[in-house]
Protein backbone atom coordinates (compact mmCIF):
# COMPACT_ATOMS: atom_id res chain seq x y z
CA UNK A 1 0.00 0.00 0.00
CA UNK A 2 1.57 3.65 -0.78
CA UNK A 3 0.63 6.22 1.85
CA UNK A 4 -0.52 9.75 -0.04
CA UNK A 5 1.55 12.33 1.10
CA UNK A 6 0.51 15.95 1.50
CA UNK A 7 1.70 18.62 -1.15
CA UNK A 8 1.78 22.85 -0.86
CA UNK A 9 1.95 25.34 -3.00
CA UNK A 10 5.81 26.32 -3.44
CA UNK A 11 5.19 29.93 -1.50
CA UNK A 12 8.14 31.78 0.08
CA UNK A 13 11.34 33.06 -1.14
CA UNK A 14 13.46 30.15 0.95
CA UNK A 15 11.39 27.28 -0.89
CA UNK A 16 11.55 29.54 -4.56
CA UNK A 17 14.87 29.75 -3.95
CA UNK A 18 15.95 26.11 -3.02
CA UNK A 19 13.88 25.02 -6.22
CA UNK A 20 16.18 27.56 -8.19
CA UNK A 21 19.14 26.50 -7.42
CA UNK A 22 17.83 22.53 -7.84
CA UNK A 23 16.99 23.29 -11.57
CA UNK A 24 19.94 25.28 -11.89
CA UNK A 25 22.31 22.64 -10.45
CA UNK A 26 20.79 20.00 -12.98
CA UNK A 27 20.73 22.42 -15.64
CA UNK A 28 24.36 23.01 -15.12
CA UNK A 29 25.34 18.75 -14.52
CA UNK A 30 22.84 17.39 -16.54
CA UNK A 31 21.85 20.16 -19.26
CA UNK A 32 24.70 21.58 -20.30
CA UNK A 33 26.76 18.35 -20.93
CA UNK A 34 23.60 17.06 -23.04
CA UNK A 35 23.13 20.12 -25.18
CA UNK A 36 27.22 19.89 -25.63
CA UNK A 37 26.95 16.80 -27.33
CA UNK A 38 24.12 17.80 -29.08
CA UNK A 39 25.60 20.72 -30.70
CA UNK A 40 29.11 19.07 -31.33
CA UNK A 41 27.64 16.10 -32.72
CA UNK A 42 25.61 18.38 -35.05
CA UNK A 43 28.59 21.12 -35.82
CA UNK A 44 29.19 20.20 -39.35
CA UNK A 45 25.24 19.65 -40.63
CA UNK A 46 23.63 16.21 -40.81
CA UNK A 47 25.45 14.98 -43.61
CA UNK A 48 28.29 14.63 -41.22
CA UNK A 49 26.63 13.43 -37.91
CA UNK A 50 24.78 10.28 -39.87
CA UNK A 51 27.81 9.29 -42.10
CA UNK A 52 29.21 8.37 -38.47
CA UNK A 53 26.65 6.00 -38.25
CA UNK A 54 28.04 4.46 -41.33
CA UNK A 55 31.36 3.61 -40.45
CA UNK A 56 31.98 -0.08 -40.31
CA UNK A 57 33.32 0.46 -36.73
CA UNK A 58 30.68 2.45 -35.36
CA UNK A 59 27.92 -0.06 -36.64
CA UNK A 60 30.09 -3.16 -35.33
CA UNK A 61 30.31 -1.28 -32.01
CA UNK A 62 26.85 -0.82 -31.89
CA UNK A 63 26.11 -4.51 -32.81
CA UNK A 64 28.05 -5.87 -29.89
CA UNK A 65 26.67 -3.60 -27.34
CA UNK A 66 23.46 -4.84 -28.32
CA UNK A 67 24.66 -8.40 -28.31
CA UNK A 68 26.39 -7.79 -24.89
CA UNK A 69 22.99 -6.14 -23.64
CA UNK A 70 21.30 -8.73 -24.45
CA UNK A 71 23.13 -11.85 -22.90
CA UNK A 72 23.95 -9.49 -19.88
CA UNK A 73 20.30 -8.40 -19.14
CA UNK A 74 17.85 -11.74 -19.40
CA UNK A 75 21.37 -13.17 -16.71
CA UNK A 76 21.24 -10.57 -14.34
CA UNK A 77 17.17 -10.56 -14.57
CA UNK A 78 17.20 -13.82 -13.81
CA UNK A 79 19.69 -13.71 -11.15
CA UNK A 80 17.89 -10.65 -9.53
CA UNK A 81 14.61 -12.88 -9.72
CA UNK A 82 16.00 -15.78 -7.37
CA UNK A 83 18.45 -13.88 -4.99
CA UNK A 84 15.23 -11.40 -4.09
CA UNK A 85 12.71 -14.59 -4.10
CA UNK A 86 15.20 -16.57 -2.09
CA UNK A 87 16.27 -13.54 0.29
CA UNK A 88 12.61 -12.17 0.51
CA UNK A 89 10.55 -15.43 1.13
CA UNK A 90 13.15 -17.80 2.70
CA UNK A 91 15.30 -17.61 6.08
CA UNK A 92 18.51 -19.39 5.84
CA UNK A 93 21.78 -19.33 7.21
CA UNK A 94 24.19 -17.05 5.06
CA UNK A 95 21.52 -14.22 3.86
CA UNK A 96 23.47 -11.45 5.44
CA UNK A 97 26.40 -12.58 3.68
CA UNK A 98 24.47 -12.99 0.15
CA UNK A 99 23.43 -9.21 0.56
CA UNK A 100 26.68 -8.01 1.16
CA UNK A 101 28.30 -10.08 -2.11
CA UNK A 102 25.32 -8.93 -3.96
CA UNK A 103 25.79 -5.18 -2.64
CA UNK A 104 30.10 -5.80 -3.59
CA UNK A 105 29.52 -4.55 -7.04
CA UNK A 106 28.15 -1.11 -6.13
CA UNK A 107 31.09 -0.42 -4.23
CA UNK A 108 33.60 -1.97 -6.45
CA UNK A 109 35.82 0.16 -9.20
CA UNK A 110 34.41 -1.63 -12.63
CA UNK A 111 38.22 -1.35 -13.43
CA UNK A 112 38.52 -3.69 -10.75
CA UNK A 113 35.27 -5.81 -12.03
CA UNK A 114 37.37 -6.36 -15.00
CA UNK A 115 40.32 -7.33 -13.17
CA UNK A 116 39.20 -9.77 -11.73
CA UNK A 117 38.50 -11.72 -15.10
CA UNK A 118 42.05 -11.02 -16.16
CA UNK A 119 42.97 -12.74 -13.15
CA UNK A 120 40.99 -15.25 -14.07
CA UNK A 121 41.51 -16.34 -17.17
CA UNK A 122 44.04 -14.08 -18.88
CA UNK A 123 47.23 -15.19 -20.33
CA UNK A 124 48.59 -15.15 -17.12
CA UNK A 125 45.01 -16.22 -15.16
CA UNK A 126 44.40 -19.19 -13.05
CA UNK A 127 42.77 -21.04 -15.58
CA UNK A 128 45.05 -19.77 -18.56
CA UNK A 129 46.43 -23.31 -19.15
CA UNK A 130 43.07 -25.23 -19.32
CA UNK A 131 41.31 -22.15 -21.41
CA UNK A 132 44.76 -22.61 -24.06
CA UNK A 133 44.27 -26.52 -24.53
CA UNK A 134 40.30 -26.04 -25.11
CA UNK A 135 41.73 -22.85 -27.76
CA UNK A 136 38.41 -20.86 -25.14
CA UNK A 137 39.10 -17.33 -25.85
CA UNK A 138 37.39 -15.01 -22.96
CA UNK A 139 39.41 -12.03 -22.16
CA UNK A 140 39.91 -10.05 -25.08
CA UNK A 141 36.61 -11.79 -26.68
CA UNK A 142 32.79 -11.37 -26.36
CA UNK A 143 32.47 -13.49 -23.31
CA UNK A 144 35.03 -11.65 -21.49
CA UNK A 145 33.01 -8.71 -22.12
CA UNK A 146 29.66 -9.93 -21.20
CA UNK A 147 31.20 -11.50 -17.87
CA UNK A 148 32.66 -8.08 -17.31
CA UNK A 149 29.58 -6.42 -18.00
CA UNK A 150 27.30 -8.60 -15.66
CA UNK A 151 29.65 -8.46 -12.47
CA UNK A 152 28.85 -4.67 -13.10
CA UNK A 153 25.60 -4.84 -13.22
CA UNK A 154 24.31 -7.90 -11.14
CA UNK A 155 23.11 -5.87 -8.27
CA UNK A 156 20.51 -3.42 -10.07
CA UNK A 157 18.06 -5.79 -10.71
CA UNK A 158 18.18 -7.87 -7.06
CA UNK A 159 17.96 -4.46 -5.27
CA UNK A 160 15.14 -3.10 -7.00
CA UNK A 161 13.07 -6.62 -6.09
CA UNK A 162 14.46 -7.32 -2.31
CA UNK A 163 12.72 -4.72 -0.62
CA UNK A 164 9.08 -4.88 -2.55
CA UNK A 165 9.52 -8.68 -1.93
CA UNK A 166 9.96 -8.13 1.65
CA UNK A 167 6.89 -5.87 2.57
CA UNK A 168 4.89 -7.84 0.42
CA UNK A 169 6.12 -10.96 2.62
CA UNK A 170 4.94 -14.71 2.11
CA UNK A 171 1.20 -14.33 2.60
CA UNK A 172 -0.24 -15.00 -1.00
CA UNK A 173 2.77 -17.66 -1.63
CA UNK A 174 1.55 -19.64 1.53
CA UNK A 175 -1.93 -19.53 0.76
CA UNK A 176 -1.43 -20.66 -2.81
CA UNK A 177 0.82 -23.34 -1.47
CA UNK A 178 -2.22 -24.74 1.08
CA UNK A 179 -4.60 -24.49 -2.13
CA UNK A 180 -2.75 -27.11 -3.74
CA UNK A 181 -0.23 -24.77 -6.24
CA UNK A 182 2.76 -26.58 -7.00
CA UNK A 183 6.50 -23.48 -6.36
CA UNK A 184 6.16 -23.37 -10.05
CA UNK A 185 3.07 -22.26 -10.18
CA UNK A 186 2.84 -20.13 -6.97
CA UNK A 187 5.68 -18.52 -8.45
CA UNK A 188 3.98 -17.65 -11.68
CA UNK A 189 1.09 -16.68 -10.66
CA UNK A 190 1.33 -15.18 -7.39
CA UNK A 191 5.22 -13.70 -7.16
CA UNK A 192 5.64 -12.82 -10.59
CA UNK A 193 2.79 -10.81 -11.08
CA UNK A 194 3.41 -8.77 -7.82
CA UNK A 195 6.87 -7.39 -9.17
CA UNK A 196 6.18 -7.00 -12.13
CA UNK A 197 6.55 -3.12 -12.27
CA UNK A 198 9.72 -3.19 -10.21
CA UNK A 199 11.32 -6.38 -12.43
CA UNK A 200 11.04 -3.61 -15.62
CA UNK A 201 12.17 -1.10 -13.91
CA UNK A 202 15.36 -2.91 -13.05
CA UNK A 203 15.64 -4.44 -16.43
CA UNK A 204 15.43 -0.85 -17.58
CA UNK A 205 18.13 0.62 -15.49
CA UNK A 206 20.28 -2.95 -15.71
CA UNK A 207 19.83 -2.39 -19.50
CA UNK A 208 21.03 1.40 -19.87
CA UNK A 209 24.19 0.30 -17.44
CA UNK A 210 25.24 -2.35 -19.48
CA UNK A 211 25.21 -0.36 -22.91
CA UNK A 212 26.90 2.50 -20.96
CA UNK A 213 29.99 0.44 -19.36
CA UNK A 214 33.26 1.54 -19.58
CA UNK A 215 35.53 0.74 -17.44
CA UNK A 216 35.14 -3.35 -16.91
CA UNK A 217 35.25 -3.79 -20.33
CA UNK A 218 37.65 -1.39 -21.24
CA UNK A 219 39.82 -3.85 -19.35
CA UNK A 220 38.65 -6.65 -20.78
CA UNK A 221 38.22 -5.91 -24.83
CA UNK A 222 41.56 -5.07 -25.77
CA UNK A 223 40.56 -2.19 -28.26
CA UNK A 224 40.05 -4.29 -30.67
CA UNK A 225 38.68 -2.04 -33.24
CA UNK A 226 35.37 -3.71 -35.27
CA UNK A 227 35.60 -7.10 -32.82
CA UNK A 228 35.42 -5.79 -29.19
CA UNK A 229 34.84 -2.28 -29.08
CA UNK A 230 31.73 -1.55 -27.75
CA UNK A 231 30.51 1.89 -28.27
CA UNK A 232 31.25 3.53 -25.38
CA UNK A 233 35.00 2.63 -26.05
CA UNK A 234 34.29 3.80 -29.83
CA UNK A 235 33.53 7.08 -28.79
CA UNK A 236 36.67 7.49 -27.03
CA UNK A 237 38.49 5.89 -29.38
CA UNK A 238 37.14 8.36 -32.31
CA UNK A 239 37.62 10.98 -29.53
CA UNK A 240 41.36 10.11 -29.41
CA UNK A 241 41.66 10.34 -33.56
CA UNK A 242 39.95 14.39 -33.39
CA UNK A 243 37.21 13.09 -34.88
CA UNK A 244 34.73 14.99 -32.83
CA UNK A 245 32.22 14.91 -35.16
CA UNK A 246 32.37 11.30 -35.55
CA UNK A 247 32.85 10.80 -31.43
CA UNK A 248 30.08 13.05 -30.66
CA UNK A 249 27.60 11.73 -32.80
CA UNK A 250 27.72 8.42 -31.31
CA UNK A 251 28.09 10.00 -27.66
CA UNK A 252 23.94 11.27 -28.87
CA UNK A 253 23.23 7.24 -28.77
CA UNK A 254 24.44 7.16 -25.58
CA UNK A 255 22.65 10.52 -24.42
CA UNK A 256 19.01 9.23 -25.54
CA UNK A 257 20.06 6.34 -24.19
CA UNK A 258 19.39 8.00 -20.65
CA UNK A 259 16.63 10.07 -21.43
CA UNK A 260 14.52 6.99 -23.18
CA UNK A 261 15.63 5.26 -19.84
CA UNK A 262 14.40 8.29 -17.59
CA UNK A 263 10.96 8.82 -19.71
CA UNK A 264 10.46 4.71 -19.29
CA UNK A 265 11.51 4.99 -15.55
CA UNK A 266 8.46 7.28 -15.21
CA UNK A 267 6.20 5.56 -17.44
CA UNK A 268 6.81 2.62 -14.95
CA UNK A 269 7.07 4.31 -11.76
CA UNK A 270 3.10 5.77 -12.39
CA UNK A 271 1.92 2.47 -13.51
CA UNK A 272 3.40 0.98 -10.82
CA UNK A 273 1.94 3.70 -8.11
CA UNK A 274 -1.69 2.79 -10.32
CA UNK A 275 -1.70 -0.82 -9.75
CA UNK A 276 -1.03 -0.24 -6.08
CA UNK A 277 -3.38 1.95 -5.74
CA UNK A 278 -5.79 -0.32 -7.64
CA UNK A 279 -4.43 -3.23 -5.52
CA UNK A 280 -5.11 -1.18 -2.04
CA UNK A 281 -8.37 -0.47 -3.20
CA UNK A 282 -9.86 -4.29 -3.22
Amino acid sequence: MIGTVARRPIRGPIPIALLLIALGWIGLTIGAPLATVLVEATAKGSDAFFAAFGDPDAQAAIRLTLIVAAIAVPLNAAFGLAAAWSIAKFNFRGKSLLLAIIDLPLSMSPVVSGLVWVLLFGANGWFAPWLEAADIKIVFALPGIVLGTILVTVPLIARELIPLMSAQGADEELAASTLGAGGWTTFRRVTLPNVRWALLHGVLLCNARAMGEFGAVSVLSGHIRGLTETLPLHVEAVYNEYDFVGAFACATLLAGLAVVTLVAKTILERAGASAAKKGSAK
